[in-house]
């Protein structure tokens, strides 16, 4: 089997990977694996926009205090700090690779306000701001001579020194490159590279209810902790308040930028509800108003709540946000001019990830994560809102600079160390396959039943018993079996549960977006990183 080498592996394509790619492809050949097309990822559905420091009454103190505040407690102010005073310089940098955002008839920024924020600071394309950004990356990507794109391609665990050298108590803690399943081929391929980044993105399609797209089922994320990486903050999910009520269809956000264009959230009876949650009504953080969208839906017993524009008017929201209007209509014949747009709260976002330092390095040597992928101390308990694509611009930076920095420093040669073939062999038991396969649907409804937008500590251990089932089956069926991209899923998504899970048991308070019914108080002693560490 040939091995497939590089100087740098790059796994996935959002803006995380694009962005890394482009850093480093000056000084080295880099390969990027992408297991859809590679446009395919969320970045591509990301409507809000990106966050930054832009105009004379803001400042980088303020956006400094508004992540931490929606943080919970939890952000690192380093990694806070370095967000917002290296933020604006990258979105110029991202505004010379193409990305065109709007503006004002004076030629300024359009900047849109969203919960959390204290300022108009978010900088976006209409209501298409993720496609915007991934279509000007990705021509730079494609025009670039020493980046290759291998489309329809899954990682399906990393390659470390367990692999070389088939001993477990290895004295180093290196990485390789990846095994890759070529999707078309149903052949397995090792990628061997000098350096390997994780920008696989989210995982949230372990939830039954999502805002993510089909391909995020937490890839990179499932094979760190296979590795022993270190991981953390899992249990601090964001469920995005407002997904389009649109039962048997794909899912759709409605964006965090209507209610900061005057959106207000109406129940079933058409009364608004927020003021009795927060004073901050509609634009409250993320975590306030997906549980008081709970709350109402609960005590009304209905399935959505509403989302209400109408004093706005058609004409600018046509204007405003082109995609979400053209979709309600098509879709459910609304017109958000005048009608109320139905909604409910879905996974969207995973806080916590693989741990990094400052410059995205994990705990694994010539590892590094980016994007939502990684935990780099920004989001704390809770995300605020628009800066998760401003963070994967800065940390990929910054670790393409690193890594540049070390290579130029101190190269280690590994050319001698030998890849072993990938052993697929094994055939599938189709009505074996029928069983197992309907775990990925138990696993979604444990998921939003018992590890939801609130817990207790009798669902998660209920739901720790589950999954451990649902695992051990996965895992014995994987063993001897031929891999498909639907097992890898499949896979990753039960290790993501896992990891979520553990990590909510261990935090017997409520912080951010982790609500326990039964410890409803955020306690000083858990002020801290929840860190897993997987088993190899």
């Amino acid at each position: 089997m040939p091995i497939v080498k590089s100087d740098f592996l790059v796994l996935g394509s959002g803006i995380a990977g694009l962005n890394f790619a482009l850093n480093v492809a000056d000084h080295g050949k880099v390969h990027i694996v992408t297991k859809s097309e590679p446009q395919e990822s969320n970045t591509r559905y990301a409507q809000g926009g990106i966050a930054g420091v832009w105009s004379e009454n803001d400042d980088e103190e303020l956006h400094y205090k508004d992540t931490l505040i929606a943080g919970a407690g939890l952000c690192h102010p380093d990694a806070v700090k370095v967000l917002v005073e290296e933020g604006p310089d990258r979105l110029r940098d991202l505004i010379e690779q193409g990305c065109e955002f709007d503006k004002n008839a004076d030629g300024t920024y359009s900047l849109a306000k969203e919960g959390g924020h204290s300022r108009h600071r978010i900088l976006h394309k209409a209501d298409l701001t993720g496609a915007e950004i991934e279509r000007a990356l990705l021509a730079k990507v494609k025009a670039h001579p020493n980046i290759t794109i291998f489309d329809h391609h899954m990682g399906v665990d990393l390659i470390t020194e367990h692999h070389v050298l088939g001993n477990l108590q290895a004295d180093f803690n290196i990485c390789f490159g990846a095994y890759v399943l070529d999707i078309q081929a149903r052949r397995v391929i090792p990628f061997q590279a000098d350096f390997t980044m994780i920008a696989t993105g989210g995982a949230s399609q372990a939830y039954q209810h999502t805002t993510n797209p089909e391909v995020a089922t937490g890839d990179g994320l499932a094979m760190a902790y296979r590795a022993g990486v270190r991981i953390a903050n899992m249990e601090f999910v964001q469920f995005h308040p407002t997904c389009l009520y649109n039962p048997g269809k794909k899912p759709f956000l409605i964006t965090e930028a209507m209610r900061g264009h005057g959106g207000q959230l109406r129940n079933a009876k058409g009364e608004r509800f927020m003021e009795k949650y927060d004073e901050r009504l509609e634009l409250a953080p993320r975590d306030i108003v997906a549980r008081a969208i709970d709350t109402e839906m609960k005590n009304l017993r209905s399935n959505c709540v509403y989302l209400d524009l109408t004093h706005i008017g058609g004409a600018e929201l046509s204007k405003r946000f082109p995609n979400i209007y053209r979709h309600c209509k098509a879709e459910l014949g609304l017109d958000i001019g005048k009608d109320y747009i139905p909604v409910t709260p879905a996974a969207h976002y995973v806080c916590g990830g693989i741990m990094t330092n400052l410059n995205g390095l994990t705990s694994m040597q010539n590892l590094y994560a980016g994007g939502e992928s990684a935990h780099t101390g920004i989001h704390g308990g809770n995300r605020l809102a628009s800066n998760s694509l401003l963070e994967a611009l800065v940390f990929t930076h910054r670790a393409a600079e690193k890594i540049i920095s070390k290579r130029l420093k101190n190269r280690r040669n590994f050319s001698h160390i030998v890849i072993p073939s990938w052993d697929d062999s094994g055939a599938k038991n189709k009505e074996e396959w029928y069983l197992v396969r309907n775990n990925l649907t138990q696993i979604k409804d444990v998921m939003w039943d018992y590890v939801g937008i609130v817990r207790s500590k009798i669902r998660l251990t209920s739901a720790y018993k589950r999954m451990k089932v649902f695992n051990k089956e996965i895992e014995d069926y994987y063993k001897k079996t031929r891999i498909s991209p639907e097992l890898l899923e499949l896979r990753n998504c039960g290790a993501i549960a896992d990891m979520i899970i553990q990590s909510a048991l261990r935090r017997n308070e409520s912080r951010g977006a982790h609500f326990m019914s039964d410890y409803p108080e955020s306690l000083e002693q858990y002020k801290k990183n929840t860190i897993i560490v997987g088993k190899i």
